[in-house]
């Protein structure tokens, strides 16, 4: 038999049959922007007709907005209850109550982190603050779990259900956290129910989407086993499938808990009380002290509660309870040390004043961080002027004027054939139907603008997520010494993440970048690190025993093989960096971002900031569809060239 070389055989290339008309039409590209420069660009219309009809729009929801009262009531009612119930706590109550969670879920070492990380947000004296936080993040909770477990359980047993629920799920997941905020007090006005409806869509699709998941994730043989022993639908769901979903179910409640905590903050906006409504008027006077104790109590309520529900979870799954029952130990037993903990905490009113935390043990960091601040700026401002400055007018200023100065059919075709070459042509149509649409809502050229910064933003997120994860991925020790960062970022609601950005930069375009960018890098780097460390080691000893260097290790084995990994992260960037968009506004970021801002902040202006949180979404339906669908194009293209 003939030996047949790799070098002998010439397949068709799909890819490669697409690369010269690719060439052809990127050159046609660059010749029309040259003769129609400046022509059919769509300026910006304040008063825009769409504008006003949405305007008329908002006169008539007003005008029966009683409708919803009834919703506004129970909502407020539920807040009331959990101010009520933390109140009667008290301070020593609260932090017994969680420390006692911390040792019957995890052990000492985490009723210490739960214990003493609640004291010190009194020690910041921020108490008060974060106990009106706290309760409508539990309202939010309470009612997200309501309508998404249930739906959750629903569709993971149908079909047809869940494919009804995922388009809806996709837009409200791609949907920027803030896109939705004017329509939200339209409907429920400012304030503390407005809030908790906000971030109840937020964190509404994790709840669902997480325990579908957990329910079809249920080996099927042991559904059919319960099946041929004469078990009913409802006996196998409580007996079989609950039970080996319930760590899903339990992961589901703790990434609900973290949605909602991260939407709370930032529905100050809208007149939420607690830690948000610090933040958000420090942010407006440049007080980055007041902001950041404001963030670091935001950082350490969410570790703790982000500890004590994986915890929990980790603690109701099959394997832990099969552990408990082994041990020999009899429950009550387990509950002595929990209990002791939380009487204590009750106990303690009698001893200390339970309604306010000590202000003898207050302190504030306020002013030495201010102080420092100043410092660095004075020290370090030529430096950071100057990159600010590089980046702005090198990178970000000449992309935002080729977006806007372009005609709008040149963009739509030159988006459209992207799509198409990267993700095929469903993804093509949609996001051309996506522009058509934003041309028509009249903010083609405030979307531009967004859609900017948003590549800038992509862009240096990438560079700098796929250098690190790589980095982590190959280096052990400097993957050990990231982990703790990279929980701690993750668990950080975007909010905070413009308190370092503005102390670095002050209020600018490049400071909403900034923002965006140690957003939206930690989850990349994640991602780029499991996707190489998933590459199988037998092709990894395949190339190290040809003789393969480390660098051709990574560029021809690790990364090609991790594609699909890389294409995620690179979905999630731009999906996350998205969702900074309006949150930038308040440091200088302009376009759609300050349009919704105005919107919910000045009535006049509700029409256009309506749009604007449409545009969002639009833009990102475009881009999230174009990098999603690329790994299945590429696997396809694959398999068709043999």
């Amino acid at each position: 038999m003939t030996a047949i070389r790799w070098g002998d055989t010439t397949l068709p290339n799909p890819a490669s049959s697409k690369r010269a008309p690719l060439v052809v039409l990127g050159i046609a590209t660059v010749i029309a922007y040259i003769l129609f420069n400046g022509q059919w660009t769509l300026p910006h219309d304040d008063d825009a007709d769409i504008f006003r009809w949405l305007n008329g729009v908002k006169t008539f929801i007003s005008d029966h907005r009683e409708v919803l009262d009834p919703i506004r009531i129970g909502v407020t009612s539920l807040i009331d209850l959990f101010d009520e119930i933390l109140a009667s706590l008290g301070w020593p109550g609260v932090i017994g109550l969680v420390s006692a969670l911390g040792l019957l879920f995890g052990g000492v070492r985490l009723a210490l982190l739960s214990g003493i990380g609640f004291a010190f947000i009194g020690v910041l004296g921020l108490w008060d603050a974060t106990m009106e936080t706290l309760a409508i993040l539990l309202a939010a909770v309470v009612i997200a779990l309501l309508i998404g477990l249930p739906l959750g359980i629903a569709a993971g047993r149908s079909n047809r259900l869940n494919a009804l629920l995922s388009p809806i799920l996709d837009v409200m997941q791609i949907m920027p956290t803030m896109a939705y905020l004017a329509p939200i007090t339209l409907l429920f006005l400012i304030g503390a129910p407005a809030a908790v409806v906000a971030t109840l869509i937020y964190a509404l699709p994790a709840a669902i989407r997480i325990t579908t998941l957990g329910l079809r994730g249920v080996p099927h043989d042991t559904v059919e086993a319960a099946s041929a022993f004469g078990a009913s639908s409802m006996q196998t769901l409580r007996k079989v499938e609950l039970p080996l979903a319930r760590r899903a179910i339990a992961l589901g409640i703790n990434q609900t808990i973290m949605l909602s905590l991260s939407m709370v903050v930032i529905a100050g906006l809208i007149g939420a009380p607690g830690l948000a409504k610090n933040i958000v008027v420090a942010l407006s006077k440049v007080d980055i002290g007041t902001a950041f104790e404001a963030g670091l109590a935001i950082v350490i309520l969410a570790i703790v509660l982000d500890r004590l529900t994986d915890a929990a979870g980790e603690w109701l799954s099959p394997r832990a309870r099969i552990a408990r029952r082994r041990s020999g130990r009899p429950g009550w037993q387990r509950l002595i040390g929990p209990g002791i903990v939380v009487a204590i905490g009750l106990i303690a009113p009698v001893v200390v004043d339970a309604t306010t935390f000590p202000e003898a043990v207050q302190v504030s960091l306020s002013e030495p961080v201010n102080a420092a601040l100043d410092w660095f700026t004075g020290t370090f401002s030529t430096a950071t002027v100057g990159v600010q400055n590089a980046v702005t007018n090198v990178v970000l200023n000449p992309i935002e004027s080729v977006l806007t100065s372009a005609p709008w059919w040149l963009m739509v075709a030159v988006v459209a054939v992207a799509a198409w070459a990267i993700s095929g042509s469903r993804a093509a149509l949609i996001s051309a139907a996506c522009l058509g649409l934003i041309i028509l809502l009249n903010l083609w050229n405030h979307s531009m603008v967004t859609l900017a910064n948003v590549l800038v933003a992509t862009a240096l997120t990438l560079v700098i997520g796929i250098a690190l994860g790589i980095a982590t991925a190959r280096n052990a020790r400097l993957r050990s010494l990231l982990r703790p960062l990279l929980d701690a970022a993750q668990t950080m609601p975007a909010f905070v993440y413009l308190i370092p950005a503005v102390a670095l930069f002050l209020p600018s375009r490049f400071t909403a970048i900034v923002a965006a960018v140690i957003f939206a890098v930690p989850p990349v780097i994640r991602l780029v690190e499991v996707g190489i460390l998933s590459v199988p080691s037998d092709a990894v000893e395949a190339a190290a025993s040809s003789g393969a260097t480390d660098r051709q290790m990574l560029f021809k084995v690790q990364l090609p093989m991790s594609r699909r990994t890389l294409l995620l992260a690179a979905n999630q960037g731009i999906v996350m960096v998205l969702s900074m968009v309006v949150i930038g506004a308040l440091v200088g970021a302009g376009a759609l971002g300050y349009d919704v801002i105005t919107g919910f902040s000045r009535g006049e202006q509700f029409g256009k900031g309506l749009a604007a949180g449409v545009a969002i979404v639009l833009l990102g339906i475009m881009l999230d569809r174009i990098t999603q669908g690329a790994g299945g194009r590429r696997r396809s293209t694959a398999a068709r060239a043999g």
